[in-house]
């Protein structure tokens, strides 16, 4: 079952900064123009700390990105920057966006809704967090590194639960009022939250989500960071960290020990505000690349149909209207649409758990990725020789721009896919979804000191 708490916040004082200007879209999705651009914004930029840059001398000063965060957060808290709740609460969430993708005079406007708490860590094996897809080695060493440093939790992790009824959303949002947080983000997302501190309202939502089931939307490096640091402090529960999680008459719930719980965002994967995009691979660095010899290569499993030279939206036209597995190859020379043959793709796809056979990025990885290409599994979590973009046209102009081999463009993975596999406890390939919008970081954060 999903335990939840409310927890003392802290937040970015209005008095001190303008919330534009300090907040950051999740460290993962910030590139290089993005990071100089909220360095630039305020010195007191979340980026800062989430993703720092590195300083000339650091090794000889003793410094790194990691200890300038832990210092830039203390004095930020020092000097009333951020500031701290006087209570445990909860925070609503919602953020209204247009879908990407539409065309000129078709957009579409939605409202995804949820709220923000800490939750129970819990291992994989006691089925009640659920994850999704597979993780890389790199993020989780790097999170874990700023997890020791600055000791906190600055974004959420993005959970899903299922709701049907939307009892949960009914609980948080009838009657809210004016929201206490407002925010426009550089992709014309609004956020808006409200806190919640009443302590009936605070347990009757902790006892609503009792017996959901739990899964990870985005923020699996953050989330298994954290459990693997939770473990190592399981030991060190003493006197100054009573067990607390029993709620009584007078007391709102509270980790047994501050390391034990994360923060979170809740969204009820079955409304209608939850968005998928894809998430398109670029391969590049190949020590030998052959356009003609891949694709004669990919006819064993593959049929394969020569597309005119196009734009990316052209391209991605072309996949929507497939109705069975298929993905697009750029190449510097030309592109293809490949579908999957039936026969030869279940012979090669033996090993692979039948739900997941069918999938479009099960495919690319196992027999695209890895046996046309050789990149097994270990390279492809040491990302090596691939990027995730999900900008298609991006992914098309670096392999035009000559900064890739091919490119492979995709559709997003369905919500009813998602969950058939998560809930079967099986993963899929990394990067397999991308959740639109994202969650910004800096709109609370939790301290474990």
């Amino acid at each position: 079952m999903a335990i939840l708490f409310p927890f003392r916040a802290w937040r970015y004082n209005p008095a001190a900064v303008r919330l534009d200007e300090v907040v950051t879209q999740p460290y993962d999705k910030i590139s290089p123009a993005m990071q100089q651009a909220y360095y630039q914004s305020s010195p007191y930029n979340m980026v800062r700390i989430l993703l720092g840059l590195p300083e000339l001398f650091d090794a000889e000063r003793g410094e790194s990105v990691y200890s300038r965060a832990a210092r830039d957060f203390n004095a930020w808290r020092e000097q009333g920057v951020l500031i701290q709740e006087k209570a445990p609460c909860l925070f609503a969430y919602a953020q209204t966006f247009k879908v990407p993708g539409a065309l000129p005079g078709s957009e579409v406007v939605k409202e995804r809704r949820g709220f923000i708490a800490l939750g129970k860590l819990h291992d994989y094996a006691d089925r009640v967090v659920f994850r999704h897809e597979q993780t890389l080695s790199k993020p989780k060493s790097d999170r874990l590194n700023l997890l020791k440093a600055t000791r906190a939790h600055f974004g959420q992790i993005f959970m899903l639960y299922s709701d049907p009824a939307g009892s949960v959303e009914k609980i948080l949002y009838d009657g809210n009022g004016v929201p206490d947080t407002q925010i426009t983000d550089e992709y014309g997302v609004n956020h808006r939250l409200w806190r919640i501190s009443d302590a009936a309202t605070i347990r009757l939502l902790t006892t609503a989500m009792r017996d959901k089931k739990l899964i990870i939307a985005d923020g699996h490096h953050r989330y298994e960071t954290a459990l693997a640091y939770a473990k190592e402090h399981a030991s060190q529960q003493t006197a100054a960290h009573p067990a607390k999680a029993e709620t009584s008459v007078n007391s709102l719930p509270a980790p047994p020990y501050p390391e034990a719980a994360v923060m979170m965002t809740f969204v009820n994967m079955d409304s209608d505000g939850l968005v998928i995009l894809p998430t398109h691979r670029v391969v590049h660095g190949l020590a030998s690349f052959e356009p003609a010899a891949f694709i004669k290569s990919a006819q064993q499993y593959f049929t394969v149909e020569t597309l005119a030279e196009a734009n990316a939206a052209a391209y991605l036209n072309t996949l929507q209207e497939q109705t069975d597995t298929a993905f697009v190859v750029v190449t510097p020379p030309g592109s293809w649409l490949l579908r999957a043959k039936s026969d030869a793709m279940a012979k090669a796809l033996a090993e692979v758990p039948e739900r997941q056979r069918p999938l479009d990025l099960t495919q690319l990885h196992a027999v695209v990725l890895d046996k046309l290409l050789g990149l097994d599994a270990e390279k492809v979590r040491e990302q090596s020789n691939l990027r995730y973009l999900r900008d298609a046209a991006e992914a098309v102009e670096q392999v035009r721009r000559g900064e890739a081999d091919v490119a492979f463009l995709t559709r997003p993975v369905s919500m009813e896919q998602l969950k058939e596999v998560a809930f079967a406890g099986e993963v899929m390939p990394q990067k397999s979804t991308d959740f639109y919008p994202k969650l910004l970081s800096g709109l609370t954060v939790y301290a474990l000191d």
